[in-house]
């Protein structure tokens, strides 16, 4: 009984409550946050991952509604059906990270097998008897064995995979890693796919691509297994921001890589000459490898590629035959605002931050993250590009922080559309791994991109502290990085969504805990003298020294001390870039032990400094 009086209690002053206010109190449970799609064999049902939501939309085609909903309570990422149907595999989004083993007729969750920190995409094996995982942050690829429903292997890839593609004949993996690895200030820079041989479970070859590609999201294979196509930012990092007409600072691209012969085969760029296409998301090839469909997160749109003719285009180009007023061999391909052009279909969506996308026949169906929508578009040329939205849920106004979620991702508030925050913070706020020259101090003077994280609880920032808070960084990246004037309360809504970003556990620690390397660490942390600007807490005293780690006209001047929170995810290290891992800051780069008393330290106390600093 009094359960009841309290239920009743609660009805009572939820209404008495301003409207507002409890707007404001439904708002987390509002966002759906459509993030993952696919589709079944006959074409007939489509399951959508609601990834803040925490479960899975059943989607008829025929009747165009939502059959079931599938709560899992986990957030999720990536979603794969097993080729009779029978099964739906999907990926969580956590540390300790499961796929979940649902059946595709009940939707009764079946099982759940353990995998690594934050698995995104996964694919099952042609035979229907291996499962292939991507775990983001642990660095490697999870080996299921679906019969015996668990974990048999791990192989490690370079970084961040965050998508994979199998051959036809399922003999060859192919792992896109979304970012680059290794030390930032070399001449080049870029991020790699890994090919791994599903019989030996190795990585067979390891491919970078074009310098400057970073932030790699999906991956899809032509139907005979001989290309694979990857979009991605290409950026241009080694110029000077001082611009962003025709691509300046960053391009939008489209990777096509010969899988037989494991290389890169040329990049083209998906944007026009003055309007920029930012963010590319997924790809996806149609059914008769006619058109290739690439969605793009920042403008909001759907492009459609003919692929015939864009194989032929390159075919011209390595020949060293002339295709366009820019190209004429392979190496002017990249830098080719016209190469698609006739050869391209743009078309804006309805929805805002599209993303993963599926086709069924003719038609492309995108899911929305920020409209909590999908979007439907037939294809074929002969069709009018009449696009058909369907809200998924009754979602109501952003509130601030979902608001400034938005745009930081939008790149509608970039001149001519050629980047959004994201584009170099990429990851929630975190970094793209290259060194950008930035005007606030000076010319010629490139940094490694810094992450967002605590940037709002940790003042001064960027390298040298030039701007006296992160609401002051914001306002001057709008103004002098996307080079547009925007609304106050556009700025007011990302400082929102950059004070609401949480740190994500390290994946060094051992189930949530130190290492015994790591509580060692921790101990050489202080006798190394680390703590005393390093502070424990937020791990920065917010002051700035000379650690004698400037070069060229920053040469003996002063660097803010940054936040150690999240160190393993931000590599690499020291204001540009140089040192490649954490142990190259205290062996390469520190100078009569200015930047801690390492010089004395032996190797296993290096290791254990290290994992400490790692599983922060």
């Amino acid at each position: 009984m009094l359960q009841i009086i309290n239920k009743t209690k609660i009805i009572i002053l939820l209404a008495l409550l301003p409207m507002q206010l409890f707007i404001n109190l439904t708002h987390a449970a509002e966002y759906l946050g459509p993030s993952a799609i696919v589709a079944d064999s006959k074409g007939s049902t489509i399951y959508i991952a609601e990834k803040d939501a925490e479960k899975i939309d059943v989607w008829d085609v025929a009747t165009k509604k939502i059959q079931k909903s599938i709560s899992l309570d986990y957030k999720i990422m990536g979603l794969a059906m097993a080729a009779d149907d029978s099964r739906l595999y999907v990926t969580s989004v956590v540390p300790e990270g499961q796929v979940f083993v649902v059946n595709a007729k009940t939707h009764e969750v079946l099982s759940q097998i353990a995998v690594g920190h934050t698995p995104c995409d996964l694919l099952p094996s042609p035979d229907g008897r291996t499962l292939y995982v991507c775990n983001r942050f642990s660095n490697n690829i999870s080996i299921i064995d679906l019969a015996a429903g668990k974990e048999t292997n791990r192989i490690t890839v370079r970084r961040e995979p965050v998508a994979a593609a199998l051959t036809p004949d399922g003999k060859i993996l192919l792992v896109i890693n979304h970012m680059p690895v290794g030390a930032s200030d070399r001449d080049y820079v870029a991020a790699e796919i890994s090919f791994i041989s599903t019989s030996s479970l190795k990585v067979i070859a390891s491919i970078p691509l074009y310098n400057g590609s970073t932030a790699l999201q999906d991956i899809a294979l032509s139907h005979d297994g001989k290309f694979a196509y990857i979009p991605h930012i290409l950026a241009r990092y080694q110029l000077p921001t001082t611009q962003l007409e025709r691509g300046w600072m960053n391009t939008n691209a489209l990777t096509v890589v010969d899988v037989s012969q494991q290389k890169l085969l040329n990049t083209v760029l998906l944007d026009d000459v003055d309007h920029g296409a930012a963010n590319p998301w997924a790809v996806a090839v149609s059914a008769d490898d006619d058109y290739l469909c690439v969605t793009t997160a920042g403008t909001h749109e759907l492009h459609i590629v003919d692929r015939k003719q864009l194989h032929g285009k390159l075919e011209l180009a390595t020949a060293g035959k002339r295709v366009t007023e820019v190209t004429s061999s392979v190496s002017d391909v990249p830098n080719d605002l016209t190469f698609l052009l006739g050869i391209k279909r743009r078309i804006s969506l309805a929805g805002k931050g599209p993303r993963a996308i599926t086709l069924v026949g003719s038609k492309a169906y995108i899911v929305e993250y920020f409209s909590d929508s999908l979007s439907v578009v037939d294809i074929n040329p002969g069709i009018s590009s009449e696009i058909q939205s369907y809200k998924l849920g009754t979602r109501i106004d952003r509130d601030p922080i979902r608001q400034g979620e938005m745009f930081f991702h939008d790149a509608s508030l970039c001149f001519q559309q050629w980047q959004s925050c994201s584009s170099c913070h990429s990851g929630e706020g975190r970094i793209d791994a290259l060194n950008w020259d930035l005007l606030n101090d000076g010319l010629g003077n490139p940094k490694n991109t810094k992450s967002l994280l605590l940037s709002n609880k940790t003042p001064p920032v960027m390298a040298m502290g030039v701007r006296p808070n992160s609401q002051i960084g914001v306002r001057a990246g709008i103004r002098h990085i996307q080079m547009a004037i925007r609304p106050e309360s556009d700025a007011q809504a990302i400082d929102a969504y950059l004070e609401s970003i949480e740190a994500i556990p390290s994946p060094y620690l051992v189930k949530g805990e130190l290492s015994k390397e790591a509580q060692h660490g921790r101990m050489i942390f202080q006798k190394a003298g680390c703590a005393n600007c390093h502070t424990p807490g937020l791990y920065t005293n917010m002051k700035s020294y000379n650690v004698d780690t400037g070069k060229g006209i920053d040469a003996g001047k002063p660097f803010d001390v940054p936040t150690l929170i999240e160190l393993w995810r931000t590599a690499p290290y020291l204001s540009d870039g140089r040192a490649a891992t954490i142990q190259d800051v205290f062996t390469l780069y520190n100078p009569d032990d200015r930047h801690g008393k390492t010089s004395t330290l032996k190797q296993q106390e290096l290791e254990d400094l290290s994992a400490f600093l790692l599983s922060l």
